[in-house]
């Protein structure tokens, strides 16, 4: 159940209305009044829930919601009463649901008096900046920013519009286009990993690139982006970066990857579009990860990997040969214990 303190429910919904939002088909009561989301096994009858993963189908024959969103092969399944919204995807339906009833909204239009905006700086309408933000010189910044307590967005900053930049993030060297969120604690632009090893002493190589991030992204709390060294450091439109995400110079993102948290990219390597990532993955530098790729769990990646590939296990192979890997090392063990 949302608590009320921190979530703030819009309104009821009809089930028809809920159908028109999601694109449903509709079993049952379609003028059904659906006063809020629930889980399978915590919702009453004013309640919508959704199946998404078989563990739960025991949950769904035995809940008590009004309505929910299940797959038309499991649709039989519901117990009497219960209004079926049948998609192909129900999870996407309960998101698209769910949002109705908790639109994410900044609050009205303001700026704290605490505040520090440069005189140069250019911030379009509808603007909300927090306690202690710092805006410098320069800085360019559409409609409908939202910039949380005490982020600093660095000299000569381009943001576009309805951006959200979460509390104590740090923007410099960066272009960033429109509807990006940044989580609380990101860095990005900062001074990428480049050096000159030396015995004598090891030489800084400036950083002279900048990050661009494109339309529609997240980047999760405390994740990290460094600038070019030369090049760009880019991140294409769509892709989500999870938590605690380490991204370094030059690195190169396509359009809707999904990259979960504790991962590490090394500079110079380049993801195209509609990668999954796993967490807890290591890429070496100057790598081509193809188009489609998914990469498992802490894999270590030491080579490039081709389009569509699946690559599980440290060092990272395709997964048909990890597990064979596997399964022959369970079997030289299993030899050995019985010699």
């Amino acid at each position: 159940m949302a608590d009320p303190r921190f979530f703030k429910k819009s309104q009821s919904f009809t089930v028809d209305q809920i159908a028109a939002i999601t694109g449903c088909e509709v079993i049952g009561n379609a003028t059904f009044i659906v006063e809020d989301v629930r889980a399978l096994d915590s919702a009453e009858s004013v309640h919508l829930s959704f199946l998404d993963n078989l563990k739960y189908t025991n949950a769904f024959k035995n809940t008590k919601a009004g309505a929910c969103f299940v797959s038309a092969d499991l649709a039989n399944l519901a117990p009497s009463g219960v209004t079926c919204l049948v998609t192909s995807n129900p999870y996407k339906a309960y998101a698209l649901a769910a949002q109705a009833f908790y639109p994410e909204n900044c609050p009205p239009s303001k700026i704290s008096d605490t505040a520090f905006i440069s005189p140069t700086a250019v911030i379009g309408d509808g603007a909300v900046i927090g306690s202690h933000v710092h805006i410098g010189d320069d800085v360019q910044i559409g409609d409908n920013i939202c910039v949380e307590p005490n982020a600093v967005v660095m000299d000569g900053v381009v943001i576009g519009n309805n951006v959200r930049i979460g509390a104590s993030t740090a923007v410099s060297h960066s272009k960033i286009g429109d509807y990006v969120r940044l989580y609380p604690g990101v860095r990005i632009g900062q001074d990428g990993f480049g050096f000159a090893i030396d015995p004598a002493g090891h030489v800084k190589v400036p950083q002279l690139g900048r990050v661009i991030i494109e339309d529609h992204v997240e980047i999760g709390a405390n994740t990290t982006i460094d600038r070019g060294s030369g090049p760009d450091t880019v991140i294409g439109q769509g892709t989500w970066i999870d938590n605690l995400v380490q991204i370094g110079h030059n690195v190169v993102i396509g359009r809707g990857c999904v990259i979960v948290a504790q991962v590490g990219i090394s500079g110079s390597t380049s993801i195209s579009d509609y990668v999954l990532i796993g967490g807890q993955v290591g890429i070496a530098g100057h790598l081509n990860v193809g188009m489609g790729a998914k990469i498992g769990a802490q894999a270590g990646v030491i080579g490039d990997v081709p389009a569509g590939a699946e690559y599980l296990g440290s060092p990272a192979f395709p997964k048909r040969q990890f597990f064979k890997q596997v399964a022959a090392l369970n079997r030289l063990i299993k030899k050995k214990k019985s010699d």
